[in-house]
């Protein structure tokens, strides 16, 4: 494994609330132009699986002017490259820019792999004069073996900030098709490595090609909040309205969680800290959810 050969990390990042980030191919200015107004925490600009390959140089060569469009609103800007090294090399030079701040890594299946974009991501920030460790990667697990090695990946470096299961490549790698009983064991997987990692963890049980049915899309988003991602990756506008309501809180959510810092409050000067609501039992890991939920209300 290549180490760092330059300085650490300027400042300490925070984590970034993203419960929508859509894709948008950089090859197609009309997709591009729009993407600002839909509403997502952040915009992926793809140059891999959407770009055609005699095309990949052109949406290089317009990325910067793209960067500039799918952020003026204020989200997040993230760059999907491609895993070949030849494509990730040019991907690389074109999109370590300023005002991206985040790379999406495909297939990823190494810590080592990890490590080695890292290293070439902190050159290009050296040789043009950016923030050291500013660009953060989200990393993509679209293979079985990618997850005997998902603590390894979570922690291959301190860019790292999400991970997400691709449910369609997944699906193919391993002969199947991105259904429920397929895709279940593989999320979670991804989702505790994440957590264990203090990373964001993205992501529902199914295929997200699947937008037309709003019904079954909103049910399956609400159901990976419950069970703890905090937000997933659109490929069509329909669904980022659906992902931002299922991945924030709701009214009812947040009535019960000011509730419990309130009675929180009120035990800690009796010298408490379990006490009884509404007939049930908060102790502090109740208590810290309430928080987190009031937290990231604040934040949005």
């Amino acid at each position: 494994m290549i180490r760092d050969t330059v300085p650490a990390v300027e400042s300490a990042i925070s984590v970034p609330r993203w419960r929508s980030l859509l894709f948008v191919p950089a090859h197609v200015p009309r997709f591009v132009e729009t993407a600002h107004e839909r509403g997502a925490d952040g915009v992926i600009l793809d140059l891999e699986d959407s770009v055609p390959q005699d095309q990949k140089g052109e949406a290089r060569r317009l990325l910067s002017a793209s960067v500039a469009k799918v952020g003026v609103k204020g989200a997040s800007v993230l760059v999907r490259v491609n895993r070949g090294l030849r494509d990730l090399a040019a991907d690389l030079d074109a999109a370590v820019m300023a005002d991206v701040d985040a790379l999406v890594l495909p297939k990823v299946d190494s810590a080592e792999w990890v490590s080695e974009v890292a290293n070439a991501v902190t050159q290009l920030e050296c040789e043009r004069s950016l923030g050291l460790g500013r660009i953060r990667f989200l990393a993509q697990i679209e293979t079985p073996g990618a997850l005997q090695r998902l603590a390894s990946i979570a922690s291959a470096h301190r860019r790292m900030v999400a991970m997400a299961l691709g449910p369609e490549d997944f699906s193919a790698a391993v002969g199947g098709t991105p259904e429920f009983d397929l895709l279940l064991a593989p999320n979670l997987a991804v989702l505790f490595a994440a957590r264990a990692a203090g990373l964001v963890p993205l992501g529902l049980i199914g295929s997200i090609g699947e937008f037309s049915d709003t019904h079954k899309l909103r049910e399956a988003a609400a159901h990976a909040r419950r069970l703890g991602f905090a937000g997933a990756l659109a490929i069509h506008p329909t669904q980022v309205a659906i992902f931002n309501e299922a991945f924030s809180p709701s009214a009812q959510e947040l009535e019960w969680a000011s509730g419990v810092v309130a009675a929180e409050n009120n035990a800690a000067t009796r010298g408490l800290s379990a006490f009884s609501l509404n007939g049930k039992m908060v102790d502090p890991p109740v208590a810290r959810r309430a928080h987190e939920i009031l937290a990231f209300a604040g934040s949005n």
